[in-house]
C-alpha cells in the first residue's frame, strides 16, 4: 500500500481520522500511537480549542435552567446580564474576525499544525479585509492570530510571499532536507521535494 501524496513511497501508516495511508514524511503523530495526516492533525489540534467553549456554554445552560427554579431576584438579573455579556463577547470574536483564545497549543513539537493554523489565519485576514491578502506575515497579528512574545520566533520559520496571481505562497523558510516542503496557496496544498545538493 502506497502512500496517497507520494505513489511512489510505502505507506507505513494510516490516518485514523480518515483512513487514507500515508508516508512517515505525511504522518503526524498528535499522540503516541496516534498518527493522522496534515489536514487532520491540524483540525483535531482546533477541535481542542472548540470542545472547551461547547462545555461553557453547557455549564452556562445548565446555570439558566437552575435559575428558573428558584425565586428570581437581583442576583439573578446579575447573572443573566452577564451571560448576555460573555455570549455577545463570543460573538465578537467568532464573528469580529478575532482569534478565540483556547487551550494552548505546542507548536513547537507541531510545526506542520502550526503551518495549516497560520495559513488558515491569513485566508481569514482576506474574509475580514475585502479579498485582500496581507503584504506580510506579521499583518495578521494579533487581530487574526495570537501569539505570547516568545513565540514571535516561530513565524521567523515560515515563508510567506505575496503574490499578484496566485494570492499568496506559504510554505517553511528551511525545510529538512530529504523530506518534502509544503507549499500552501489558496489554490490548495503543494508538496515540492527539497534539493539536497543546492548550495554545494
Amino acid at each position: 500500500m502506497n502512500c496517497k501524496n507520494h505513489p511512489n513511497r510505502e505507506a507505513k501508516q494510516v490516518c485514523i481520522s480518515c483512513g487514507i495511508p500515508i508516508c512517515d514524511d505525511c504522518a503526524e503523530e498528535v499522540k503516541p500511537g496516534e498518527f493522522y495526516c496534515f489536514q487532520c492533525a491540524m483540525i483535531q489540534s482546533v477541535s481542542q480549542v472548540g470542545t472547551s467553549l461547547t462545555d461553557k456554554r453547557q455549564r452556562t445552560e445548565e446555570k439558566k435552567r437552575k435559575s428558573r427554579k428558584l425565586k428570581w431576584g437581583p442576583f439573578h438579573y446579575f447573572v443573566i446580564l452577564s451571560t448576555v455579556l460573555i455570549l455577545v463577547m463570543w460573538g465578537v470574536i467568532f464573528f469580529g474576525g478575532k482569534q478565540a483564545p483556547g487551550k494552548a497549543i505546542d507548536f513547537t513539537n507541531n510545526p506542520r499544525v502550526f503551518l495549516f493554523m497560520v495559513d488558515s489565519c491569513i485566508k481569514r485576514y482576506a474574509h475580514f479585509e475585502g479579498n485582500r491578502y496581507p503584504d506580510k506575515i506579521a499583518d495578521i497579528m494579533p487581530k487574526y492570530f495570537s501569539l505570547k512574545e516568545d513565540r514571535l520566533i516561530l513565524l521567523k520559520k515560515l515563508s510567506y510571499r505575496k503574490d499578484p496571481e496566485a494570492g499568496y505562497f506559504l510554505s517553511f523558510a528551511d525545510p529538512k532536507p530529504e523530506r518534502m516542503n509544503i507549499i500552501l496557496s489558496p489554490g490548495g496544498i503543494k508538496y515540492i521535494s527539497v534539493d539536497t545538493s543546492e548550495g554545494n
